[in-house]
């Protein structure tokens, strides 16, 4: 077993600003959780005085001149790497492999940088983690990848798959064991990464979300509303939610609200005619700030059927804003949910048992129901946006983490 490498650079001062390079292989306008963590993580670090520079794919094969793009409401310096579109998936890009190299030599000899931050070890954080290292600048590694989500989108056969996904697990030891340190959202998913590529010391750092931009709603709802917010990909089994909801009393009048684009979309669209629920199933698509926190507040029960999240932005959102959750017994949510206490759990895939947890909460009493919202607003606390910046200071820095 091995643990992270650590640079011979010591601590640097914890007084002055940093420079800090965050390398991610999906940023804005990506919508999904890993860019919508380094956009948070690269905002708050501005809002705090560093020098934040964020290297991530053009939306184009041609590179940018680096440039300030507001971010969250920050500004911050994007240098866009030309990129190419993987056509099996709906919207992603990525940098030539063997080019990133080239690319992190350009932008770490331009920045000079106290700290790299890669988001992953796949192809950015992979270049820029190697030329880092030749010159003594620490690595801070985030897990927020499982090598398994990506078997959607090769199109290749199963032997074929079985094979990528244990190079990528090989590759992503041998790059975070360049690092400084490695962190992923959860306890469960850190746990989960240190007995896959036999590695140790992994450090749970929250997403994190702050919690003052949700608007909780704990009155009665005049209606029972579903809501999902996600990508709409296989491995988020928005299918198994659909299926739950049409063996739902129909005298419960349920209606679904989903939020996010993705490649299932058609069949899940299909999937609701199917079912004989499409009249009750609106998908929304991509939902603004103000339109989701909406959707948050009227909604009766967040439901999230993956089998594949390291933490789930979208349901801490939900918990910030009060609702009852009903989860997968998967990977990082049970880290969220607390069975019977801020909603309910069940064995993943299982419809059956999703409709009769969805229906614990539908019909719970008045009271049993505030008892959930407030357990979700106190469970989500310890996610403050707040402390992961702390943490993620003291990385950085060298320093004790904080508690």
């Amino acid at each position: 077993m091995t643990s992270p490498a650590t640079p011979d650079a010591g601590p640097l001062d914890s007084h002055r600003p940093l420079t800090i390079v965050i390398g991610s292989d999906t940023f804005s306008p990506d919508i999904n959780g890993a860019a919508r963590f380094a956009e948070r993580l690269a905002a708050g670090l501005v809002k705090r005085g560093h020098n934040v520079h964020v290297v991530a794919p053009n939306r184009a094969y041609r590179k940018a001149a680096p440039a300030i793009e507001v971010i969250e409401g920050e500004p911050m310096t994007l240098h866009r790497l030309p990129s190419v579109r993987w056509p099996p998936h709906d919207w992603l890009r990525f940098v030539w492999p063997w080019r990133t190299k080239h690319y992190a030599r350009q932008v770490l000899d331009a920045v000079q940088p106290d700290v790299v931050h890669i988001q992953s070890h796949i192809v950015i954080g992979r270049g820029f983690t190697r030329e880092a290292r030749k010159r003594g600048i620490p690595v801070v590694a985030t897990n927020h990848v499982m090598a398994e989500n990506l078997l959607d989108f090769t199109t290749l056969p199963p032997a074929l798959n079985r094979l990528v996904v244990k190079l990528a697990w090989a590759d992503a030891k041998s790059t975070f064991g360049m690092t400084r340190a490695i962190t992923t959202p959860t306890r469960n998913a850190a746990d989960f990464l240190e007995s896959t590529i036999d590695i140790h010391g992994v450090i749970p750092i929250s997403c994190g979300i702050d919690k003052t931009n949700y608007t909780p709603d704990l009155t009665p709802r005049d209606a029972n509303r579903v809501l999902f917010v996600g990508r709409l990909t296989t491995e988020k089994a928005i299918d198994v939610m659909l299926n739950a909801v049409a063996r739902l009393d129909p005298a419960l009048d349920v209606h679904v609200d989903i939020v996010g684009g993705g490649d299932q979309r058609k069949n899940l669209e299909t999937l609701a005619q199917q079912l004989g629920i499409a009249g009750r199933v609106t998908f929304h698509g991509h939902a603004s700030d103000d339109e989701l926190r909406t959707l948050y507040s009227r909604a009766s029960v967040f439901a999230i059927a993956s089998i594949a999240e390291l933490q789930s932005i979208a349901t801490m959102e939900a918990m910030a804003s009060g609702l009852p959750i009903v989860a997968a017994n998967a990977v990082a949510l049970p880290h969220l949910v607390q069975d019977g206490v801020n909603g309910y759990l069940f064995e993943p895939g299982n419809i059956d048992e999703m409709a009769a947890r969805l229906t614990d909460v539908l019909t719970a009493a008045p009271e049993d129901r505030l008892r959930m919202q407030q357990a979700s607003l106190d469970g989500v606390i310890v996610h403050d946006i707040g402390h992961t910046l702390d943490t993620f200071e003291a990385l950085y820095r060298g320093e004790p983490l904080p508690d």
